[in-house]
């Protein structure tokens, strides 16, 4: 049946043209961004599925910017801490050699003032091992933390190490000096045994700092992970979209000739009447 009020034809060949130029827009978003699952419309499951892997790896950033504010802090202590130990080591040496008892009155006093010079500068270097604003190895904290995980609810605990004149672990007194060879011989003692003390404590700032970088390098590798695992999940396949779009180019060019020749059908119904 010839008909010029309902042109069926061009009807179908009009839903084809539409959804032809839909999964074209779809292909020229995907090559645009690059993603398959650039939004909840494409995909809702694998979207949310991103959506939270990303919010991981984001939190794993401020994981890994915490770790670096605390490795930094220990390893400003663990330094400071190192030069306190070679200055109780040249404090010994003075002190050792004022407890000879065939030294004169003035050579003693002479070590004695190079050994408040060492002393004194113990309180420069304690004062002055901050990062951050954090000292961790004068008393003014009991410890510092990092964040473990994405979430914040795990923690990476460090303790500080009271390195101050007359602590209980340097515990050499911050007034201490000698005038006789007893005075000198009391002091290396006091010396040796701050020195044990602070072997222990480096050891453990060290043992602290290692396990922060350590942690650290795990954040880093488990955050990559996270990222190709978004990847997967979101990335298109630039080739196979482009192979798709030149397809699709030639299929609404196609539509369109089609729509051309549906429309132009009911023209032909002028010929009944000539």
């Amino acid at each position: 049946m010839a008909t010029i009020n309902t042109n069926t034809g061009a009807m179908v060949a009009l839903q084809n043209l539409n959804a032809t130029n839909k999964q074209l827009e779809q292909v020229q978003s995907r090559i645009n961004t690059g993603l398959a699952v650039a939004s909840a419309k494409d995909n809702g499951g694998v979207f949310a599925i991103a959506q939270k892997m990303r919010s991981d790896v984001r939190g794993y950033a401020a994981v890994s910017n915490s770790l670096d504010l605390s490795v930094s802090t220990v390893d400003v202590a663990l330094a400071a801490g190192e030069a306190v130990s070679d200055l109780l080591v040249e404090m010994k040496e003075k002190a050792l050699a004022a407890a000879d008892t065939s030294l004169d009155a003035s050579s003693r006093a002479a070590l004695n003032e190079d050994f408040k010079s060492l002393r004194d500068q113990i309180g420069t270097i304690i004062s002055n091992a901050e990062f951050n604003g954090t000292n961790m190895i004068n008393g003014s904290v009991t410890s510092i933390s990092a964040l473990a995980n994405a979430d914040g609810t795990s923690t990476i605990r460090i303790s500080d190490e009271n390195l101050s004149l007359g602590g209980a672990i340097v515990t050499l007194s911050a007034a201490a000096s000698f005038a006789t060879a007893g005075d000198a011989t009391s002091i290396v003692s006091t010396i040796e045994t701050s020195l044990d003390n602070m072997n222990q404590s480096l050891a453990r700032m060290g043992t602290g700092s290692k396990s922060l970088e350590v942690h650290k390098s795990f954040v880093g590798k488990l955050s990559d992970a996270l990222e190709k695992g978004i990847g997967n999940l979101v990335d298109a396949d630039l080739a196979s979209e482009s192979a798709r779009l030149q397809s699709l180019q030639v299929k609404q060019q196609l539509g369109v000739q089609a729509l051309s020749i549906a429309n132009s059908a009911p023209a032909t119904i002028l010929g009944y009447f000539s």
